[in-house]
């Protein structure tokens, strides 16, 4: 094996490995989100009465639709077993999922404070968030005009393809910083201390922890390769 393919060959399995626990921990906290929001929280829909219901929607699409959408496109390139191009066009697709669900998860948010007559962006939370979500939205247009739409120059792509990377592995850390801080805030608001409830808020918070730092060490060795 010549050094390059031993080099590569160095990196390809760890980096695999950590792609699939990225996986599992993300699937775990879908399924401890869906345990909190189901059988603790009343349910999940976005047009219904009941204010806690509408609440619902936002920490299930910022999670399934928006964080782990974000950490799925950004695997595509290990996880889709295509071509260069086509992968691309799947990391493209993925994230622009993810800015459809998580425009209409924060439209939960809102939606659940005007029927509540909460005043909007006070906390942390939403300030970390609503940065991270504008600051994600112009990435991706940054990606698709320079990286998928013809007219930027290879010299131009070569420059810029480090930034990209490094603003998403930061946008995605933002991002699980946001719901972090979300649901400490919600914990604090409803006064849960040793309950099972808060249990399971807490597994989940570090079940979205791992998942975000596997993705990251995912797509940080998945540059050497």
């Amino acid at each position: 094996m010549d050094p390059i393919e031993a080099h590569r060959f160095r990196y390809r399995r760890p980096a695999t490995s950590v792609t699939v626990f990225a996986h599992l921990f993300g699937i775990l906290a879908i399924m401890l989100l869906l345990v909190w929001l189901l059988h603790y929280r009343e349910g999940i829909d976005l047009d219904s009465n009941n204010a806690n219901r509408i609440f619902n929607v936002h920490p299930f699409l910022m999670f399934f639709g928006f964080i782990f959408m974000m950490g799925e496109a950004m695997m595509a390139y290990k996880t889709v077993g295509a071509e260069r191009k086509v992968q691309k066009y799947v990391h493209m697709f993925i994230h622009f999922v993810a800015i459809i669900l998580g425009i209409v998860g924060l439209h939960a948010a809102f939606k659940f404070h005007d029927k509540r007559g909460i005043t909007n962006l006070y906390s942390l939370h939403s300030w970390i968030g609503i940065g991270t979500f504008s600051l994600f939205c112009l990435q991706w247009l940054f990606g698709l005009s320079v990286f998928l739409l013809p007219g930027a120059s290879v010299e131009s792509r070569t420059r810029a393809a480090p930034w990209h990377i490094n603003l998403g592995r930061a946008l995605l850390l933002m991002a699980i910083c946001a719901a972090l801080t979300g649901l400490m805030e919600k914990v604090t608001l409803m006064g849960l201390y040793h309950q099972s409830e808060a249990r399971v808020i807490n597994f989940l918070g570090l079940a979205i922890l791992l998942f975000g730092i596997s993705v990251d060490l995912s797509v940080s060795l998945g540059r050497y390769i």
